[in-house]
């Protein structure tokens, strides 16, 4: 240690690092101690930044390559509308579905099970204090993680298997139910009974409601060319952009409504 009498040799865990004494405060070297140790900045703060990076521009591509699929327009007198939560919490969505975590057992899919599950996690640095960090020389925190994230996987399946099911049975769209039509039924027809928005206001039968007109006549009062104008841009309490569908299905629809006389 000679020439060292102004420095002291701190150790943090395997590594030494030189403390100097007074002076400037200048970036130490660590040449003298070859794999033990780097500065901080810029050697180790860059390999976050580049890890960053790398993830970032991965989650862009898939967001661009597969966008966020969007339902039709709120509309809170649509009541058959099965509203549900982010894909992240789809698991816990699904595990309350099942007899035992659901009804009188909602306790235990709700409270229990969840607090099992983060109690485990606050508690794994006990439950493994080994020093190895090998997976397969920390067997219970990788035994608890597997589990995990298995049945995180599984749960999550389950649910997207069985919503896009029922949205298949139900005839597609944002899953409510559409109205039963005859196979030789007038194409306006058709496309109004995948208007479960349009429905939800003027009811699945035309008839109306409190707030919105009756449509049983309305080609008495309006033309073809008027009922087009107001599905598009909206009139009275009627917002614009209800119609879900090309331009050649809006025409269908409006001449199939303005027969009805």
């Amino acid at each position: 240690m000679a020439g060292r009498h102004d420095k002291d040799v701190a150790y943090v865990g395997d590594s030494r690092v030189v403390k100097r004494r007074g002076g400037p405060l200048t970036p130490p070297d660590y040449s003298e101690f070859p794999g033990k140790t780097e500065p901080f900045y810029p050697n180790f703060l860059l390999k976050e930044w580049m890890v960053a990076v790398v993830c970032l521009v991965a989650f862009l591509v898939l967001t661009m390559a597969h966008p966020s699929p969007l339902e039709a327009p709120a509309n809170p007198n649509d009541t058959s509308y099965i509203p549900l939560p982010d894909w992240y919490f789809f698991f816990l969505y699904q595990l309350l579905k099942y007899e035992y975590t659901s009804g009188p057992y909602t306790v235990v899919g709700t409270i229990l099970i969840p607090g099992l599950a983060f109690t485990a996690l606050l508690l794994a640095p006990w439950l493994d204090r080994g020093p190895k960090r090998r997976p397969k020389d920390r067997p219970v925190a990788t035994s608890l993680m597997l589990l995990a994230l298995a049945a995180i996987v599984f749960l999550t399946w389950a649910a997207v298997d069985e919503r896009q099911k029922h949205v298949a049975s139900q005839g597609g769209g944002s899953g409510a139910p559409t109205v039963d039509v005859s196979p030789d039924a007038p194409e306006g027809e058709k496309i109004w009974a995948k208007q479960t928005s349009c429905q939800g206001c003027h009811g699945v039968d035309l008839k109306g409601s409190g707030f919105a007109p009756s449509l049983e006549h309305v080609g008495s009062k309006l033309t073809k060319e008027e009922i087009i104008d107001i599905i598009k841009n909206g009139r009275g309490q009627m917002p614009p952009g209800q119609f879900q569908g090309s331009d050649e299905e809006l025409e269908k629809l409006a001449e199939w409504l303005a027969e009805k006389k």
